[in-house]
C-alpha cells in the first residue's frame, strides 16, 4: 500500500482519499465506524454503551422534569383563572373609589373585553351556629361565574348569589369546614360582622358592626388561598351591609379567547391616565400573583440547572471512553499518520466519536422522556390522592423546553469529547 502510494508521487492525504475513492469527510465515516465496531478490549465497549445510557437517562430526566413544571404551571394558571380575572383595576391609594360613570362605560365596551364586573371586598367574622372564623368577603356581579367558571368548582351545592328568596352565600371549602357548614341550612344562619368605619363610642360592643344574615347556597374547591379566604355575595346585598352607593374596591375584566391581553391592558391604562384624576392600579392576571409565577419559573430552571449538572458527571463516562479508545487505536494512528493524517485530522476523527456517543445519548433520551411523558398524559401512571383537582399528576412537553435540552446535552457533550481529544493525543502521539 505505501509502496503504491509512492510510485505515484502522493504527497497529500487529499489525495491519498481521491485515488482509493475515500469519504471526502473521512473524520466522520472513521468515527461511525468506531462507534459500532467491536474494540480489542471488550470493556471499552461496556464503557461506551454506559456513556450513551447516562447520556441517555439525563436527557430524558430532563425532559421529564420540565414537562412536569410545565404541567404543575398549567394546573396552577387554571386554577388562578377560576377565580382571578384577566385584568383587575384598583385604587393606589386608598381602599374605596367610585368610577367615573362614562370613563367605565368605555373600559366596558373595550374591544376584546367579554364581562365587567363589579366588586366590593371587606375582611369580616363569620360566625355559624357556635362557630367563628375571619374571611374575605367579595361582593361580585352575575357576570363573575361565567368570567371566572367558578360554578364548575363546586363541591356542594350550587353557584347561587341571589333568587327571589333572597341572598346566598358560596363559600370557600376550607372555611365551611371551619364552621361546619350545612348546605341549605335555612334554619340556622351565616352571620357576617364588618367593623363600622366610623369611629363613634359604644357601649354594647355589637353596634360597632354592621352585621348581616345569608344562607350557604354553596361550597367551592379551588386550592387552600381561595379555599381557606374567600365568601363570595351578590354586590347588591355588600352595598345594603356596609352602606355603599356607587363605592367600588376593584372592578375585575374578563376578556375574550382570541383578545390581545397586553393591548387592552395598555389601552384601559392609557384611558385612566387621561380620563380620571385619581390613580389606579391596573394589573393582569401574571401581575397579580406575581411572586406566586415568578417562583414557579425559577424552581423549574434551577432544577434544570441542577439536573444538568448531574449530566455532566454523566458525561464523564464519554471522558473516559474516549480516551480509552484513543489508546486502543494507537496502531490506527500511526498508520493513518504514515499516510500523512496530521494531528488536526486525527483529533477530528476522535471528537467526531464523542459527539457521536453524546448525539445518540441526547436523542434516545428525549425520546424516552418524551415516550414517559406521552404514557403518563394516556394512562396517568402517577397519580394523585383521592379529591384532588386533577387525578393524575399533569405533565405538558413544550418543544422549546425540548431544544433547550438538545442544546445543553450536546454542549456539555462537546467540552467532554475536546477535552480529552486535545490533551490524551498531545500526551499520547507525537503526529
Amino acid at each position: 500500500f505505501m509502496s503504491v502510494i509512492k510510485f505515484s508521487g502522493l504527497t497529500t492525504f487529499a489525495q491519498i482519499i481521491a485515488l482509493f475513492n475515500l469519504p471526502m469527510n473521512l473524520p466522520l465515516f472513521i468515527a461511525k465506524r468506531y462507534l459500532v465496531s467491536k474494540k480489542s478490549h471488550h470493556a471499552i465497549n461496556i464503557i461506551s454503551a454506559i456513556s450513551v445510557i447516562g447520556v441517555s437517562i439525563g436527557a430524558a430526566a430532563l425532559v421529564i422534569v420540565l414537562s412536569a413544571f410545565n404541567g404543575i404551571s398549567d394546573l396552577v394558571l387554571s386554577l388562578y383563572n377560576s377565580f382571578d380575572p384577566d385584568i383587575k383595576i384598583t385604587i393606589t391609594e386608598g381602599k374605596t373609589f367610585t368610577p367615573d360613570s362614562m370613563l367605565f362605560e368605555k373600559i366596558k365596551k373595550t374591544e376584546g373585553v367579554a364581562f365587567y364586573t363589579e366588586v366590593i371586598q371587606e375582611n369580616a367574622l363569620l360566625k355559624y351556629n357556635d362557630k367563628q372564623c375571619i374571611a374575605a368577603i367579595k361582593g361580585v356581579t352575575t357576570d363573575f361565574a361565567k368570567m371566572t367558571r367558578l360554578d364548575t368548582m363546586m363541591r356542594d351545592g350550587k353557584f347561587l348569589l341571589e333568587n327571589d328568596s333572597g341572598s346566598f352565600a358560596v363559600i370557600g371549602s376550607g372555611i365551611a369546614a371551619k364552621l361546619g357548614l350545612s348546605v341549605n341550612d335555612y334554619f340556622n344562619p351565616i352571620e357576617i360582622f364588618i367593623p363600622k368605619r366610623e369611629n363613634v363610642a359604644v357601649i354594647n360592643p355589637e353596634d360597632a358592626f354592621n352585621i348581616g344574615y345569608t344562607y350557604c347556597s354553596g361550597v367551592f374547591g379551588i386550592n387552600e388561598d381561595f379555599d381557606n379566604k374567600y365568601v363570595l355575595l351578590p354586590i347588591s346585598f355588600m352595598r345594603d351591609l356596609l352602606g355603599y352607593n356607587k363605592k367600588l374596591t376593584a372592578v375585575e375584566i374578563g376578556l375574550k379567547k382570541d383578545a390581545d391581553q397586553e393591548t387592552i391592558l395598555e389601552e384601559i391604562k392609557m384611558l385612566l391616565r387621561n380620563g380620571s384624576p385619581q390613580n389606579f392600579s391596573v394589573k393582569s392576571r401574571f401581575e397579580q400573583n406575581e411572586v406566586l409565577f415568578k417562583t414557579i419559573k425559577s424552581e423549574k430552571w434551577w432544577t434544570f440547572l441542577i439536573l444538568a449538572f448531574i449530566l455532566v458527571i454523566a458525561t464523564f463516562n464519554v471522558i473516559g471512553s474516549l480516551t480509552m479508545l484513543i489508546i486502543d487505536k494507537k496502531q490506527d494512528i500511526t498508520t493513518l499518520s504514515d499516510l500523512g493524517a496530521d494531528m488536526r485530522l486525527i483529533r477530528r476523527i476522535f471528537f467526531v466519536e464523542g459527539l457521536f456517543i453524546t448525539f445518540t445519548g441526547a436523542v434516545s433520551g428525549m425520546l424516552l422522556g418524551m415516550l414517559v411523558c406521552f404514557l403518563q398524559q394516556q394512562f396517568k401512571f402517577v397519580p394523585f390522592s383521592e379529591g384532588f383537582i386533577v387525578d393524575a399528576y399533569p405533565v405538558k412537553m413544550i418543544g422549546k423546553d425540548i431544544l433547550y435540552v438538545f442544546l445543553t446535552v450536546m454542549l456539555i457533550g462537546l467540552f467532554a469529547a475536546w477535552y480529552p481529544v486535545k490533551v490524551f493525543t498531545r500526551k499520547n502521539f507525537a503526529v
